[in-house]
C-alpha cells in the first residue's frame, strides 16, 4: 500500500516518495523553552510522534530532528522571549532555558513521545549561522544596516509559495514589522544588533548581536539533514512567516527548495480561541497530567485528524477515556486467553482483514480517527466471537500480537496494565470468582465493590474476570 500525505506547498494529497527509498529525513520546529509546554505543544508533538512510529511500522528508517530555540525568538515588542523571562525571574537566560527544557523533556517522556534522534540547540550552532548570513550577504540576498543584517525579499523571483501570502495586504494589516533600517517592510532579520545591556549576544562581522529566529532552522536542518530532505513539520501558524522565510533563506543559500513535503498540524482551540502562551489561555501539560492519564490525552489528540482544528473540552477527554477503556479491556482479555501457539481460525483471518483496513486509513494522510474507528469495529466483532467461543486455540495469541503492534503506533495502552496490582486485590479477584462459582452472589458483589474501591475496573466474561487499572 502507498502512503499519501497532504503537502501544504501544493495543498494536495500526494503519494509519499522519499528522496532515499528506505530512509526518511524529517525536521520539526521545536519549542522556545522559556515556559512550561502546554497542550497545544502536546497536540503537535504527539502527531509527529505518531507519524514517525507509523513510518517505522511501514519499514522506513526515520531520522527525526527537532530543534530547541534558546535565543532569537522575539516578542511582538522585539524583546527576546528567554531574556524577558530571565528578567522576570531575576536569573540568567541560560538558567531559564535549562530549567524549562528539562521540564519540557520530562513532560514529553510522560506523554510517551519518543525523543527525536537529534535535538539541536540554536546557541550550539552560532558559527554555522554567522557563516550562512555571510554567504547570503556575499550572494546579494542580504544587506547590513546599523549592525543588523536583513534578507532582501526583492532578490527572489518568488516569495510566499507555501501560503500564497499577499505581502501588500499583510503590510496594510500591520502583520509585517516595519523598520526604518529595512529597504522594504517585507524584509526580515538574519542577524540583529544587540540592545544595550542584552546578555545573549555574540561577536560577529557586523558587531555584537544574535541570530534571527528563521536562520536558526535553516542552518540546523541543513546541518543534520542536508540541502533537501523529506518532511518539514510544525504547527500551521508557523507556515507564515517562519517557514516561508526558511524557504527564502535556503533558496538564497543553496538555490533550491529545501523540503519535499510540508506537513503542518492544526491548532488547538479552547473556548473558540487558539491556545497559546501569548493569549494566556493555555493549559500546561503538567497540569493536564495531574487530571488525566497520559494515554487518555494521547487518545484524545489522535481521535482527531492531525490537520483539523482540535477543540479542548473536558467532555471530549471523558469520551476519549471511555473509548480507550474498551480497547484496554479487550487487550487484557486477549492476554487472559493467550495460550500460545495452536490452530488458527476465522478470528485470525478477521484481524488480517482489519490490519489491511487500518493501513488503508493510515495511508490516507495519517487518518487516525478513521483508523481508530476501524479498530473499534474489529473489537466489537472480536468480542462477540469470544463471547460465543467461536475461536481456535491459537487465535487470541495471534490477534494480540497484531493489535499490540498497531497500538504501539499510538502508545495508548498503559505500560503496566496488569503489572503492580497488589496481592490483596489479586486475592479479592480470586475470592470473588470462587464466590460466584458457589453462587454466593451477594458476598461476591461486596467483594466487587472492594475491588472497585481499590481503583480497579472489572468485567465478567465467559472465560473469567478481566480487569484494568482505572484511568484518570
Amino acid at each position: 500500500m502507498v502512503l499519501k500525505v497532504h503537502n501544504t506547498l501544493t495543498d494536495e494529497i500526494e503519494e509519499f516518495d522519499p528522496i532515499s527509498e528506505d530512509k526518511v529525513k524529517m525536521y520539526v520546529c521545536g519549542t522556545t523553552d522559556y515556559d512550561y509546554i502546554h497542550l497545544g505543544h502536546a497536540r503537535t508533538y504527539v502527531a509527529y510522534d505518531m507519524m514517525v512510529r507509523y513510518l517505522e511500522w511501514k519499514g522506513y528508517d526515520v531520522l527525526y530532528v527537532q530543534n530547541i530555540t534558546d535565543v532569537g525568538h522575539l516578542t511582538e515588542e522585539g524583546e527576546d522571549k528567554v531574556e524577558k523571562k530571565a528578567k522576570q525571574e531575576k536569573t540568567h537566560p541560560m538558567q531559564v532555558v535549562e530549567y524549562y527544557m528539562r521540564n519540557h523533556l520530562s513532560d514529553i517522556d510522560k506523554l510517551r513521545i519518543k525523543r527525536p534522534d537529534i535535538m539541536p540547540r540554536a546557541t550550539g550552532h552560532l558559527i554555522d549561522m554567522i557563516e550562512a548570513v555571510k554567504e547570503l550577504e556575499e550572494k546579494g540576498y542580504a544587506y547590513e544596516r546599523n549592525g543588523s543584517v536583513y534578507f532582501d525579499i526583492s532578490k527572489l523571483e518568488e516569495y510566499g509559495e507555501l501560503t500564497n501570502v499577499n505581502l501588500g495586504e499583510l503590510e496594510e494589516s500591520g502583520r509585517i514589522e516595519e523598520s526604518s533600517e529595512k529597504k522594504s517592510p517585507q524584509d526580515f532579520a538574519l542577524w540583529k544588533k544587540a540592545a544595550p545591556g542584552q546578555l545573549m549576544t555574540w561577536d560577529s562581522p557586523w558587531g555584537e548581536g544574535f541570530p534571527g529566529w528563521h536562520i536558526e532552522c535553516s542552518v540546523m536542518s541543513n546541518k543534520y539533514l542536508g540541502e533537501k530532505f523529506d518532511i518539514h513539520g510544525g504547527a500551521i501558524e508557523l507556515a507564515f512567516p517562519h517557514h516561508e522565510n526558511e524557504i527564502a533563506q535556503n533558496k538564497g543559500l543553496f538555490g533550491k527548495h529545501p523540503v519535499k513535503y510540508w506537513v503542518h498540524t492544526g491548532l488547538l482551540n479552547i473556548k473558540g480561541e487558539k491556545m497559546s502562551k501569548s493569549k494566556g489561555n493555555f493549559i500546561k501539560v503538567k497540569e493536564a497530567l495531574e487530571k488525566h492519564s497520559p494515554e487518555v490525552i494521547r487518545f484524545w489528540i489522535l481521535s482527531s485528524h492531525y490537520r483539523s482544528p482540535l477543540n479542548y473540552t473536558e467532555e471530549k477527554i471523558r469520551e476519549a477515556k471511555r473509548r480507550l477503556e474498551k480497547i484496554i479491556l479487550f487487550v487484557n482479555r486477549l492476554r487472559k486467553l493467550n495460550k500460545g501457539k495452536g490452530t488458527k481460525g476465522e478470528l485470525t483471518q478477521r484481524v488480517k482483514e482489519f490490519e489491511k483496513r487500518f493501513e488503508e486509513k493510515m495511508d490516507n494522510d495519517f487518518n487516525t480517527p478513521e483508523a481508530l474507528t476501524e479498530l473499534s469495529k474489529f473489537i466489537n466483532e472480536a468480542n462477540k466471537k469470544l463471547d460465543k467461543g467461536e475461536y481456535e486455540e491459537g487465535d487470541p495469541s495471534y490477534v494480540y500480537s497484531k493489535i499490540k503492534e498497531i497500538l504501539d503506533i499510538f502508545q495508548v495502552i498503559p505500560r503496566e496494565t496488569n503489572g503492580n496490582l497488589s496481592s490483596l486485590v489479586e486475592n479479592l479477584i480470586d475470592l470473588r470468582e470462587d464466590l460466584r462459582e458457589e453462587e454466593n452472589y451477594e458476598l461476591a458483589d461486596e467483594v466487587r465493590e472492594k475491588i472497585q474501591e481499590s481503583g480497579i475496573k472489572i468485567e465478567d466474561k465467559k472465560e473469567g474476570t478481566i480487569w484494568m487499572k482505572n484511568l484518570k
